[in-house]
C-alpha cells in the first residue's frame, strides 16, 4: 500500500519527551508530509503547579509546548510558526499562531490534545496523538472506535467534542510502540482508538 500523500497533523506528547529521535524517526520514515504539534510535558506541568488565572496559565502552557517544540527542532526538524501544510516533517511552533488567533477557551479543559486538533482543523486534515497510552478506554477495554464524547482521562475533556463537532479523523495510539506510528501514518489499521463519526 502506497504512503497516502495527504499531509496530516501528529501531536507529540509530552510525555513522549525521552522517545522523541525516535518518534521523529518514525514519522520521517513513513515518508508522509507531517506537522508535528509538541505536547506541553513537564514544561506545563511546572504551570499547572501553580495557581494562576486561566488566561496566564492559558498562555505559560502554550510557551511550554513551545519549549518541547525546540526540542523535537533540535532532532533535525525543520521549524515554523505558521499553520501550513508541510511538504515535509516539519515542528509547528503554536506559541504565535495560537495567540494571534486565540479559538480556544482558557481553560484546563483545553491542552496540547485540543490546540493539536485545532491546527488539523484549520488544515482540514486528519489528526494522529501520539500518547504513552493505547487509546481510549471505557471499563479497561480499549476502545477501537468512538463517535460521541466519553469519559476519559486519556485526552483533555475537550479534545472529542471539538473533533466530532468540526469533522476531524483523530487516532490516538501509543506513540512508544513505533511500529503503530508507522501504521498509522500509512493509513493501516492500529491498535488505538479512532474518533470520528464515519464509520
Amino acid at each position: 500500500m502506497s504512503v497516502p500523500t495527504v499531509p496530516v497533523v501528529v501531536k507529540l506528547g509530552g510525555s513522549l519527551f525521552d522517545r522523541t529521535a525516535a518518534v521523529v524517526k518514525a514519522v520521517r520514515e513513513s515518508g508522509r508530509p507531517a506537522l508535528i504539534v509538541p505536547g506541553g510535558g513537564r514544561f506545563a506541568d511546572l504551570v499547572r503547579r501553580r495557581d494562576l488565572p486561566d488566561t496566564a496559565a492559558h498562555w505559560m502552557a502554550l510557551a511550554a509546548m513551545e519549549q518541547f517544540g525546540w526540542y523535537i527542532a533540535s532532532h533535525g526538524v525543520p521549524a515554523t510558526a505558521e499553520i501550513a501544510r508541510p511538504r515535509e516533517t516539519t515542528l509547528l511552533l503554536p506559541y504565535c499562531p495560537v495567540r494571534r488567533a486565540d479559538p480556544l477557551p482558557h481553560s484546563w479543559d483545553i491542552t496540547s490534545d485540543t490546540i493539536a486538533a485545532w491546527v488539523a482543523s484549520e488544515l482540514q486534515v486528519d489528526l494522529i496523538l501520539l500518547k504513552s497510552v493505547d487509546g481510549i478506554r471505557r471499563h479497561r477495554t480499549l476502545l477501537a472506535r468512538v463517535d460521541r464524547p466519553v469519559p476519559t482521562g486519556a485526552v483533555d475533556p475537550a479534545l472529542i467534542p471539538f473533533v466530532l463537532e468540526h469533522g476531524v479523523r483523530t487516532t490516538v495510539i501509543n506513540g512508544r510502540i513505533g511500529e503503530r506510528i508507522a501504521r498509522a501514518l500509512r493509513g493501516l489499521p492500529v491498535t488505538g482508538t479512532v474518533i470520528d463519526t464515519r464509520f
